[in-house]
């Protein structure tokens, strides 16, 4: 018996699900399903990978009766475009034996498409804020039918600067409405967020970020520098049976084009790449030929640490360790995903270890350090954002005195004398008295007539 008739799904449901092979809920699948279903405000503290984009979809589709109406009645607001592409994949899956209509919308791609299609008539939109707004302000898109609003990865949306549009979109939106909101790890500005737009929310909490799964293994390289970590890597992946499917993260853009071209000769047919400068089109091939195993590494920043769902990846290799200790843990949750066995292996260098510390001091657990490979070459090069920085000295500037000008002494002389205002003045004074008070002259010449 599937485990999820026990929520008492409709057939069309419970075929998808059955097609998907999930047999039993995640927790938080499980904990979320009846408060979502009750129609309060539900804020759910949810690791990623835990299964969390179910647990608020499935009560919502079988809340969701078929309606011939044009105007929305569920939004999802996520922080990035991959994720709408994905969530929108997601609901197309869940809702394969029922008619629902749903639109990912976001930045960057054609807004006339967007609105003709919006026209036609949707159940479910799909959106970044910022598209979101766009549209909604046109009247594009009009908001008075929602009646579920949810937010995924409100954390990684409010570090974006997404706080004023979600403002704005709040304005937009009906009163009468339930909000959902998922989240990775709870901050200051996600409490605000809370405080001011939610009504007695229930509270969920399965998995907080900063406890590490079970299911993940870890291991850790000190490593000298970015050379020594690329010769690393290689090595590494050159075993292709054991590092069947891997995801290396890396700081920034730079750092991982740098990377894509060191590893490029040894591995370039079976390696891509994604990081913000990349075009939407781009961004999406990379990460299908992954998905599709075309490709069998995927080199990229923490622009799809969050949420996206990349199936049986065996490991998460991070070449960089991130300034925050939150984004390991969403790092290394790519991996290990509905309960399965995944591997995380850590890069630091010496620099880098205060960051290691601070993630071990995050999880209250101690990565295991494994010893480094002799075959493995040492570099001693450094790349320009390893070298240290030369402070220049100001202390030879300056130091030569110039000659000062020569004195004119007739010049000089004439800037001592009093300015009183230029000959042609002096002699209109001489000739004219000023009267003592005003209007003397006028009293001394009607005087005279008289």
């Amino acid at each position: 018996m599937n485990a999820f008739e026990n929520f008492n799904l409709s057939r069309q449901l419970l075929n998808a699900i059955e097609d998907l092979g999930f047999e039993s809920p995640t927790p938080i699948q499980e904990e979320a399903f009846s408060v979502v279903l009750s129609g309060k405000d539900v804020v759910g503290i949810a690791q990623t990978g835990t299964g969390k984009t179910l647990a608020y979809m499935l009560p919502l589709l079988q809340q969701l009766k078929f309606s011939k109406q044009t105007t929305p009645r569920i939004l999802v607001m996520v922080p990035t475009r991959e994720l709408v592409d994905q969530l929108v994949a997601n609901i197309e899956t869940f809702t394969k034996y029922a008619t629902v209509r749903v639109l990912g919308v976001y930045g960057e791609s054609n807004i006339t498409i967007q609105k003709q299609k919006i026209a036609e008539g949707q159940d479910i939109i799909v959106a970044t804020p910022g598209r979101l707004y766009d549209l909604a302000v046109s009247k594009a898109l009009l908001l008075r039918d929602i009646n579920k609003l949810v937010i995924d990865e409100v954390d990684v949306m409010l570090d974006l600067g997404f706080r004023s549009q979600l403002t704005n979109i709040f304005d937009l939106l009906p009163d009468r409405r339930q909000n959902i909101m998922f989240s990775a790890t709870m901050t200051g500005e996600v409490d605000a967020l809370i405080d001011d737009f939610f009504t007695l929310p229930e509270k969920i909490s399965i998995a907080v970020s900063g406890t590490p799964l079970d299911n993940i293994s870890q291991q850790c390289y000190p490593v000298k520098n970015f050379h020594t970590k690329a010769n690393l890597l290689i090595h590494l992946l050159s075993d292709r049976k054991e590092f069947s499917k891997v995801l290396v993260f890396v700081s920034n853009k730079s750092i991982a084009d740098r990377l894509f071209n060191s590893l490029e000769e040894v591995y370039g047919l079976s390696m891509c790449i994604i990081h913000s400068n990349k075009s939407q089109n781009y961004r999406i091939r990379s990460v299908q030929e992954f998905e599709e195993g075309a490709k069998r590494i995927l080199i990229a920043t923490d622009v799809i640490a969050r949420g996206l769902d990349l199936d049986k990846i065996s490991h998460v290799i991070n070449f960089d360790a991130p300034n925050y200790p939150e984004n390991y843990m969403h790092r290394i949750g790519r991996t290990g995903r509905a309960e399965q066995a995944g591997k995380t292996i850590l890069f630091y260098t010496e620099k880098e270890g205060e960051y290691k510390a601070a993630i071990e001091g995050l999880m209250s657990y101690q990565i295991p350090q494994v010893a480094f490979p002799e075959e493995v070459e040492i570099s001693n090069e450094l790349i320009p954002e390893e070298r240290p920085k030369i402070a220049e000295s100001n202390y030879n500037r300056n130091l030569k005195k110039k000659n000062p000008a020569p004195v004119d002494e007739e010049k000089k002389e004439k800037n001592r004398k009093e300015n009183l205002g230029g000959s042609y003045k002096i002699k209109l004074a001489k000739k004219y008295k000023k009267p003592q008070r005003r209007g003397d002259k006028n009293q001394n010449k009607s005087k005279k007539k008289w």
